[in-house]
């Protein structure tokens, strides 16, 4: 291991220790600190200057996509104006390690002039900021990454950890369901994989096709031609079985002589995973793993083969 491995564990190893000891400050002023969030009527703005500041514009992010309608804005920007932004049904989460930054203590008195609550964050529990919150996390770490110890990077890891603390205990609170997740990302990979239907990724030409009563001498072939290793067993335009490829092979290797005999009906799965046009990709997925099978069969309420969808339609 060369020195800049070294140097990259011992920072990283720093950095976990500190979120650890971060666990015994949830305590009551956190949890003061969710139900304020949790009972807001209006908006979370989040402030903080510098580090402090990049970190807060994170945890603003995750608040706002996950249902906590929030945005940071910079302490000096609010001094010299945009203190209009904030209403009286706002809260003001303030970020400050030491709980002693100039530009953030200046906000104060505005704030409690117009009874806006302060969350505070900071290292130091008797910090001004701390005296002057309606709810105070305390994020304290006992030294900062090595090799200089100098740099914020234990203490904004602790601050972003924190955030994302609050952010999934206000998600628990309001039942946060993948489906709202969804709402809020409609342009990434899970929004589309939450959002996408079976109707948008089945296939719907050539479906292979059989009847319950075609010998599996024949079915063989129509298998091998359908490309999906499948035939759906369809009986006055219902869906009445699936047989597979690997349904053939064994029925093959345990009747042997009497195989030429056998039809589908005899080897047929007779109650095949299906779905609705309208089902999302996520719960076929589900579907998939759960019964360990390769695809589901998409029809309407009367049974009537619409579609396939297979494991390699709901990879987006």
């Amino acid at each position: 291991m060369n020195k800049w491995s070294e140097i990259a564990i011992r920072c990283l190893n720093d950095e976990a220790q500190a979120i650890k000891n971060l666990i015994p400050n949830i305590d009551a002023q956190f949890e003061k600190a969710v139900e304020l969030m949790l009972h807001c009527r209006g908006k979370v703005l989040i402030t903080g200057v510098g580090k402090s500041g990049h970190i807060g514009a994170k945890i603003a992010a995750t608040l706002s996509s996950t249902g906590t309608p929030s945005f940071y804005v910079g302490p000096l920007d609010l001094f010299h104006g945009d203190l209009g932004v904030v209403n009286e049904d706002d809260i003001v989460m303030a970020i400050s390690y030491s709980g002693q930054t100039d530009e953030l203590l200046r906000l104060i008195p505005s704030l409690e002039d117009r009874n806006i609550p302060i969350i505070g964050v900071s290292g130091y529990r008797d910090s001004l900021l701390a005296r002057h919150s309606a709810a105070h996390i305390c994020i304290y770490v006992e030294e900062e990454a090595r090799p200089l110890k100098l740099a914020p990077t234990c203490s904004s890891t602790a601050t972003l950890a924190m955030g994302d603390a609050l952010a999934c205990c206000l998600m628990g609170a309001r039942g946060f369901k993948e489906r709202d997740f969804a709402r809020f990302h409609p342009g990434g990979v899970l929004g589309k994989r939450l959002l996408t239907r079976a109707q948008d990724v089945m296939r719907r030409d050539d479906l292979p096709t059989l009847s319950p009563q075609t010998k599996l001498s024949e079915a063989v072939i129509l298998v091998s031609r359908g490309r999906l290793g499948l035939c759906v067993a369809v009986d006055g335009g219902r869906v009445v079985g699936l047989v597979t490829d690997g349904d053939i092979r064994r029925a093959m290797e345990n009747s042997q002589n009497r195989f030429f005999d056998l039809t589908v009906s005899d080897i047929m799965t007779k109650r095949p995973k299906t779905v609705s046009v309208d089902t999302r990709i996520i719960e076929i997925d589900r579907i998939l793993n759960s019964n360990k099978i390769h695809c589901v069969l998409v029809v309407d309420k009367d049974e009537h083969l619409l579609g396939i969808v297979d494991s390699f339609s709901t990879v987006i």
